[in-house]
């Protein structure tokens, strides 16, 4: 992108944005205060078009109250940049004044804009990749909000009934539908492990013979009944109940981002990679967009998903002192990480590579994130040339 006239700076908020254009010089041309509503974010791009055609809009936040403005800029063909709001808010110290202003925020926004020279051109992404940052965000939220709820659960057990807790693993299905029905000793021992089998197998619960025997050995191991025992059981079947709630949700939300995963034209070539699942292509593609022209070059990818490690020299420690950047996207290096690990199953390549790191000297996760920055190369050069994986290249014959 060529240097361009004019600079809009807009410090992002919910209700309100405040917009700063600066020239050349850095001299303001504009500041205005301006509703989060389209109607008047169309009036306010058209103003500043008519001081210049050619201007880059530079923003703080990509997403939430920002996506009415970027929309409205990506279908007026703007280019537009984003800078984090922890370089703006390092970046501030550096002005004049120790007050801060929405007006001066957006003035600093617009001023490194135009005076950075590496910052990359930010593009919101087709809409499947849009839809599937939404329903991978979700889905997070959701296995986050799962593992609380289990960690609660078995705090709960743990108070009246720990021979239970420590026996059941709460991450599978069946232990924790078999609290639903039974959590105090005395209840289960009433029961027995041939009526608890039969209740498991109703419900369609594997191996319900040996887990009803696990939970009845449990109970002939405490005969005593705690205080609160009975209130603290219902909280227990509520807890149980909540994360089956959880996991029902998170299977629809899994159905659904397969489904607009499959739409996208880059789905069999980021599949084909080894390693690379539904859920994590899916990551991958909320995280990037898909569109590797966002990034220049596989190393840029690299190091937005915090594989490409930086210097941090001081004084007489220099050369070799290199660490993961402080800004990156945990959610790529996620999923570079994870399919890398699972390559190691199925693809003798990787297998290879990873082997050849240990034999380096390096540690088991210092060689999976060898290997996830190698994979960072494939799977751009890939999607790239819109090729999928081979496991060889192929032997051309000869003449």
């Amino acid at each position: 992108m060529a240097v361009p006239e004019i600079w809009a700076g807009v410090d992002i908020g919910k209700e309100h944005h405040h917009f700063v254009v600066i020239d050349a010089q850095g001299k303001r041309l504009l500041s205005r205060r301006i509703l989060n509503d389209e109607a008047e974010l169309l009036q306010l791009i058209a103003d500043v078009l008519e001081l210049s055609r050619d201007v880059l809009w530079a923003v703080d936040i990509s997403h939430g109250g920002a996506a009415l403005l970027l929309g409205l800029l990506v279908s007026h063909d703007q280019h537009i940049t984003y800078i984090t709001g922890l370089a703006i808010h390092r970046a501030s110290a550096g002005y004049r004044g120790q007050a801060k202003t929405d007006a001066k925020d957006a003035f600093v926004i617009a001023d490194q804009a135009r005076m950075r020279t590496d910052l990359g051109v930010l593009r919101p992404g087709d809409e499947i990749s849009v839809d599937l940052r939404t329903l991978v965000t979700r889905r997070t939220d959701l296995v986050c909000d799962r593992t609380r709820q289990i960690n609660r659960l078995r705090a709960q057990l743990l108070s009246i009934f720990p021979a239970l807790e420590r026996s059941l693993d709460l991450t599978k299905k069946g232990p924790v539908l078999l609290l639903t029905g039974y959590q105090a000793p005395a209840a289960i021992r009433r029961a027995g492990a041939s009526r608890i089998a039969t209740w498991l197998k109703n419900r369609k619960v594997r191996n319900s013979a040996a887990l009803a025997r696990t939970v009845v050995e449990a109970a002939e191991a405490q005969f005593t009944a705690l205080p609160g025992e009975k209130l603290a059981a219902t909280m227990v079947a509520r807890l149980a109940k909540g994360v089956m709630a959880l996991d029902e949700e998170i299977a629809e939300l899994e159905t659904l981002i397969e489904a607009r995963f499959r739409e996208h034209p880059h789905a069999e070539v980021i599949q084909s990679l080894p390693g690379m699942g539904t859920m994590l292509s899916a990551e991958f593609l909320a995280a990037t967009g898909g569109d590797m022209d966002t990034f220049g070059t596989a190393d840029r990818l690299a190091g937005y998903a915090g594989l490409a490690p930086v210097p941090r020299d001081s004084g007489r420690v220099s050369g070799g002192n290199l660490h993961r950047p402080r800004r990156y996207h945990r959610g790529l290096l996620r999923a570079f990480y994870l399919s890398a690990f699972a390559s190691l199953r199925n693809c003798p390549a990787s297998k290879q590579f990873y082997e050849r790191k240990r034999a380096e000297g390096k540690g088991h996760k210092q060689a999976l994130l060898a290997l996830a920055r190698r994979r960072a190369n494939v799977l751009w050069a890939m999607i790239r040339d819109g090729a999928c994986y081979q496991a060889t290249p192929p032997v051309t014959a000869a003449a």
